[in-house]
């Protein structure tokens, strides 16, 4: 079995900050690609920032120069630094890996979701 266990998230004033963590649990052999994504109330959910076991990283348009995706491969862990965060970043964020629990098989695993409230 598999966990993904996100936290940090909460309320926060627009031009703040939040980092988010997300931590893998279980069966875990490897883990290649991770990423956080969002859904905001009546929308669909969108990627936020992905991040390869090298270090490559990949950003949406809207939050390139404010958000930092990082890892820690050691720990299973993504981290999601955001500052400057706006009203418009408010959403559930969700935590996602693609975890190969030792068979040669990658799958894609989500977290339980961390609400994200920028607001004053």
């Amino acid at each position: 079995q598999v966990q993904l266990v996100e936290s940090g998230g909460g309320l926060v004033q627009p031009g703040g900050s939040l980092r988010l963590s997300c931590t893998g649990s279980g069966s875990i052999f490897s883990i290649n690609a991770m990423g956080w994504y969002r859904q905001a109330p009546g929308k669909p959910r969108e990627l936020v920032a992905a991040i390869t076991y090298g270090g490559s990283t990949n950003y949406a348009d809207s939050v390139k120069g404010r958000f930092t995706i990082s890892r820690d491969n050691a720990k299973n862990t993504v981290y999601l630094q955001m500052n400057s965060l706006k009203p418009e970043d408010t959403a559930v964020y969700y935590c996602n890996a693609e975890i190969d629990k030792g068979l040669g098989i990658w799958n894609d695993y989500w977290g339980q979701g961390t609400q994200v409230t920028v607001s004053s």
